[in-house]
């Protein structure tokens, strides 16, 4: 995530595909915690 905002600064032309790879990264962390919640609640 921090590697890709460091490229977008000196590339601004590849800011569309950095942000769809932070977003795949956030969106898999939030997922993760989500099942792991889940789990922790049928113990």
């Amino acid at each position: 995530g921090s590697s890709a905002l460091g490229a977008v600064s000196e590339d601004p032309n590849i800011l569309g595909k950095t942000l769809i790879f932070v977003g795949l990264a956030e969106g898999i962390a939030i997922y993760g915690l989500i099942v792991s919640i889940m789990i922790l609640g049928r113990l």
